[in-house]
């Protein structure tokens, strides 16, 4: 678990860092601090196919939501040895939302509702992790 936490917290700081660079969303709309809104998937089929497939998803689906002010993709690091590196995961999701309310309404979308018919069948497990960031 501590080291779930410790990547996450990397993830997190990343995101942080890109927040200011990559706003979309005009800062005088968000009503609260921004959200991050991190996602690892771990799928049935671990095959570079069915990864590069499942990518395809994430990209058609969830990019270009309202309030988006950060969006990342990436599959595991499998050359990464580092002890605290988590390894149970096929693909990493990272969103951030300028505040609560673009995740919400994000999570309430059709295309995500799509999303989330079109992958079901082949994700083993989904883990979220949603967290406030300081306002830069």
């Amino acid at each position: 678990m501590m080291k779930l936490l410790y990547v996450a917290s990397l993830l997190l700081l990343g995101a942080a860092l890109a927040y200011p660079a990559l706003a979309t969303a005009p800062k005088d709309e968000a009503e609260g601090p921004p959200l991050a809104h991190m996602v690892f998937f771990t799928l049935k089929d671990h095959s570079k196919d069915a990864v590069e497939a499942f990518a395809k998803d994430c990209e058609t689906y969830l990019t270009k939501h309202e309030g988006t002010v950060y969006f990342s993709l990436g599959k595991r690091a499998e050359d990464v040895e580092e002890p605290p590196s988590v390894k149970d995961f096929d693909v990493a999701l990272h969103v951030v939302f300028a505040d609560r309310k673009y995740r919400d309404k994000y999570l309430k979308s059709t295309r995500h509702d799509e999303f989330v018919a079109a992958i079901k069948t082949r994700v083993e497990k989904a883990r979220v992790f949603d967290s406030y960031l300081a306002k830069p």
